[in-house]
């Protein structure tokens, strides 16, 4: 089972490629505060996402549901890796009802 639910807050603006495939993808990266902790900093990719999640801003506070992927490349001539959440869904935080919805799901995932 993979499933990843994150919460927390934009650290730079959402940007998007078009990748050589044709195919749209945004990223993301989501700065997660853990009490008594520092704060990390996890890379989010959203394939498809919708069209306006470029006008969400830094310091948003969002919720990502997900799955963890690791993927390699090469750049400079080296194999390098990143791992990071491959975005299903990404709901602002201040959209209660879409927050519950999108944990409702993560629930339902968990529990199949």
């Amino acid at each position: 089972m993979n499933v990843s639910v994150v919460q927390g807050h934009l650290s730079r603006s959402p940007e998007e490629r078009i990748l050589p495939s044709g195919d749209r993808l945004v990223s993301l990266e989501v700065s997660v505060r853990r009490p008594n902790q520092s704060t990390e900093s996890v890379p989010v990719a959203w394939p498809d996402a919708p069209k306006n999640v470029t006008i969400l801003e830094p310091g948003t506070e969002v919720l990502v549901l997900g799955r963890v992927r690791r993927r390699f490349f090469r750049a400079g001539g080296f194999t390098q890796s990143r791992t990071e959440v491959v975005a299903e869904s990404v709901v602002p935080v201040r959209h209660p009802k879409k927050v519950q919805a999108l944990l409702d799901k993560a629930a339902a995932r968990l529990s199949e």
